[in-house]
């Protein structure tokens, strides 16, 4: 239940659906698995996996939603073997090189043969919704499963107004302040490790990793021109992270200090540690998001068209 990387975005008008609307329009796109010759398939499974019923787990305001993907793993090689072989025979019977549409069909029909026989990957995607916050939250390293997963929700529910959080002065600008003097916000502290790059294409990139980012050698980087493009960060003496350039959270960790707060549920009832778990993590997310936009001047608020 504990996120452990995260892009989030604001809405752009108010979330005004109720958790029993959500799981009405999603239960129309439940994930069913692939077919034999089906590539993927993409759909809503129960928020809380075996241990709920429900598309829409709501607590403390917080809608939480699982997504789930099913893709069969085609190794491109075999396909590109199988594709040479088949052209080829294909030349010796007609004296002639196949064409590109010829060639199109041909990788179309070993596709259509392998699926039967291919392995299956299973991914689950996990995000939550705060209307109160105006945020979504999702559970996610990849920017493209990120909107990939806006795309499915927008699909079920038929409008989802939602942007990418910019603030005016570039993130990788403000970060690069940081590391050269400039005071952070009182909950955060510069952790030891970052990822500078050199201006140009073709320009260096430079990773330190416990690394004291205000020693000689950091300066020397920034001296240079590098600027900050990753960053280790803490903040209220309860989370670790790092955050990136295009304010994606990576790596994120919950202090033990944190998640001990629920030591005491009982742990034979499943769902009221869930329940705890979840509403925890998600206010402590919040509020996260909340001083980070805050160091950068914006609000996700800022985002509702007027």
């Amino acid at each position: 239940m504990w996120f452990k990387n995260l892009y989030f975005f604001a809405f752009t008008r108010p979330f005004e659906w109720s958790e029993q609307d959500i799981e009405t329009q999603l239960s129309e796109h439940l994930f069913t698995p692939c077919a034999s010759t089906e590539q993927s398939h993409f759909g809503w499974v129960n928020a809380l996996g075996k241990h709920g019923d429900t598309i829409v787990h709501g607590v403390n305001k917080n809608f939480l939603l699982c997504a789930r993907k099913e893709e069969k793993i085609l190794p491109a090689p075999v396909i590109k073997d199988q594709l040479e072989a088949k052209i080829a025979a294909h030349e010796v019977e007609h004296s002639r090189s196949a064409t590109k549409k010829e060639k199109e069909q041909f990788k179309e029909d070993i596709i259509f043969e392998l699926l039967p026989r291919a392995f299956s990957r299973v991914t689950d995607t996990h995000a939550y919704i705060n209307p109160e916050h105006n945020i979504i939250v999702i559970n996610t390293g990849s920017r493209g499963k990120a909107e990939d997963f806006l795309a499915l929700l927008r699909k079920a529910l038929g409008t989802l107004p939602v942007t990418s959080v910019s603030p005016e002065k570039a993130p990788d600008e403000i970060m690069t302040d940081w590391v050269s003097g400039t005071e952070l916000g009182d909950n955060f502290n510069l952790g030891m490790e970052a990822e500078f790059n050199a201006l140009g294409d073709d320009g260096a990139v430079v990773r330190v990793k416990n690394q004291d980012l205000a020693s000689d050698e950091i300066k020397a980087h920034l001296d240079a021109d590098k600027y900050v493009v990753k960053l280790a960060l803490e903040w209220d003496d309860a989370i670790s992270f790092i955050l990136c350039d295009d304010l994606a959270i990576k790596r994120l960790k919950f202090f033990d200090v944190l998640q001990e707060q629920n030591d005491d549920i009982d742990s034979d009832d499943i769902i009221a540690k869930l329940d705890a778990d979840f509403s925890l993590m998600a206010g402590e997310i919040n509020r996260l998001i909340d001083d980070l936009l805050a160091e950068f001047s914006v609000k996700t608020q800022d985002y509702l068209e007027s």
